[in-house]
């Protein structure tokens, strides 16, 4: 069973940073592309970053690129995104998932939740 479980967000200040952590378990994590992505309050799911099986192929949504980096170890099955310059607008639900945007699996975790405020 595919168990994927996201931490690490929280409340912070614009221009802050966090770092978010996702543990993945029951596949082969290590073969896996991951992507991350996350939904916003009252809108849908939006695409954040992937990052390919070895950790060398990284894309990002236009929004983020200088400000988000992806990053995984596939030693201990996690996968990260370091997130600077928070901005409100990225105040949402994080989660992790399986698969190269744009075919990601489906969110099927709890999420973690990130909030921007002053």
């Amino acid at each position: 069973e595919v168990q994927l479980v996201e931490s690490g967000g929280g409340l912070v200040q614009p221009g802050g940073s966090l770092r978010l952590s996702c543990a993945a378990s029951g596949f082969t994590f290590g073969a896996s592309w991951m992507s991350w992505v996350r939904r916003a309050p009252g809108k849908g799911l939006d695409w954040v970053s992937t990052i390919d099986a070895g950790g060398s192929i990284r894309n990002y949504a236009e929004s983020m690129k200088g400000r988000f980096t992806i990053s995984r170890d596939n030693a201990k099955n996690t996968l990260y995104l370091q997130m600077n310059g928070l901005k409100s607008e990225d105040t949402a639900v994080y989660y992790c998932v399986r698969g190269a945007y744009p075919n990601t699996d489906k969110p099927a975790s709890q999420g973690t939740q990130v909030t921007v405020s002053s």
